[in-house]
């Protein structure tokens, strides 16, 4: 197993045991405590010595399941972390009692704000909870503070800004880096330095499960790693990560995920390139192909944040529903039923490297086609698309996403058209 110093003060595993998708007998709070006992005694054994748990996983049960499991060891062998949760419980006082009687331990290593997001990033700010907190800090009760975050750049840096974390929890994955806004709240903490404990390293088991093509592009590396090995090695390779978080639920999955710290090396630039390549293709399968350009904002009548929009949409398609709530955090004329349908937001330039990579393929064709039935085409498509009505979340059929294909193809091979072309950005389907 890997290590890494935290604060100069203890050493984590790089690997940590998350107590979220623990082996159940029914019901998401029945745990099978005999399946999920051997997976601690095997997560200790094979080094890993951080465990993360929340008040309301399990329905309440992982608190006193993932005590129970690790009173048989040295309490010094091992660093629990686990969360207040504002919304299932806003009295943070009982919330913390209540989460030592259910682990029967007098302190919690590593505590955090749970769940962050825009919506009551406000009110968790004016709780006082975070002073609560920092006394029990002080009082040794809690030994490091930090919160697990899922909100937008914006309340990120406002949460750094009122209080000294030590540590922040939050998803990333090479999915989330190239295709949504992970990069940019990863660039943040890296800049106000703090530690990064990671959640969702495989993106909810998606980069174990990739489409043919994305998992085609990663055998061709090594077909004796598995998917969710690149994803793992992925994440070690950003250097203000501290822990990477897997909630196993058996123990191939462990020993799978241990394997793969314990052996990690660097990657090489090939093998980041071609880990972005499926990642590429793994949003082209599942999501609106938005870039967060934002060319098309200025032409919004109703000032509409689409990139925003687009993301919570694409985030709610892969499973990621709860993602939504950055939607509902927005002022009522800002969500996605202002939305008149004018269309807008269809029309942008064409990216320059795009363009030159496209340009020489496309001459040939224009000549024979720009000067007649290209003009016709064009005239025609964008005198009839006032006639077609959306919002974000029901997008039209597939015959107007194929006319917007064909007139695509037909704007790049106009010769006069070469520099700016209106193509529909964000409609590409399948």
């Amino acid at each position: 197993m890997q290590y890494k110093n935290f604060k100069n003060e203890i050493s984590l595993s790089r690997l940590g045991m998350g107590a979220m998708r623990l082996p159940t007998c029914g019901s998401s709070a029945d745990i099978d405590y005999e399946k999920a006992q051997a997976i601690i005694d095997s997560a200790m054994k094979s080094g890993i010595n951080y465990y993360d748990t929340a008040y309301i996983y399990h329905g309440g049960r992982s608190e006193e399941f993932l005590g129970a499991a690790l009173a048989k060891y040295p309490r010094d062998s091992f660093y629990v972390a686990d969360k207040f949760n504002f919304q299932a419980e806003p009295d943070y006082r009982k919330q913390f009692a209540e989460q030592l009687r259910r682990l029967k331990m007098d302190r919690i290593d590593f505590y955090l704000l749970h769940g962050i997001q825009d919506s009551f990033v406000d009110d968790i700010l004016a709780s006082g909870a975070i002073e609560y907190f920092d006394s029990l800090k002080k009082e040794g009760k809690i030994r490091y503070f930090g919160f697990s975050f899922h909100g937008s750049p914006q309340a990120l840096r406002k949460l750094i800004d009122a209080y000294p974390w030590d540590f922040v929890q939050m998803q990333l994955n090479y999915y989330d880096w190239y295709c949504t806004g992970a990069k940019e709240l990863y660039d943040i903490l890296e800049q106000a330095n703090i530690p990064v404990m990671v959640m969702e390293p495989v993106h909810g088991g998606m980069l174990a499960r990739l489409r043919a093509d994305a998992a085609e592009v990663l055998a061709q590396l090594g077909a004796e790693c598995s998917q969710a090995s690149w994803a793992i090695r992925w994440v070690l390779s950003r250097p203000q990560v501290q822990v990477i978080l897997s909630g196993m639920s058996d123990t191939d999955q462990l020993a799978d995920n241990a394997a793969t710290v314990s052996a990690s090396l660097p990657l090489s630039d090939a093998e980041n390139e071609a880990i972005r390549k499926a990642a590429m293709l793994q949003y082209a399968g599942v999501a609106v192909a938005c870039t967060g350009c934002r060319y098309c904002c200025p032409n919004c009548p109703k000032g509409l944040d689409i990139p925003l929009l687009l993301r919570a949409y694409n985030d709610a398609k892969i499973g990621g529903a709860w993602r939504l709530t950055s939607v509902l955090a927005l002022p009522e004329d800002k969500r996605p039923t202002s939305c008149i349908g004018c269309g807008a937001c269809i029309c942008f330039h064409i990216n320059a490297e795009k363009f030159n990579k496209l340009r020489w393929t496309a001459i040939p064709f224009g000549i024979f086609v720009c000067n007649f039935a290209g003009d016709i085409f064009k005239q025609w498509f964008w005198r009839q698309l006032p006639k077609f009505r959306f919002d974000f979340f029901k997008f039209p059929h597939k015959s107007f996403g194929i006319a917007i294909k064909i007139n695509l193809l037909v704007g790049l091979v106009s010769a006069r058209n070469f520099k700016r072309c209106r193509i529909a950005c964000t409609l590409f389907f399948p």
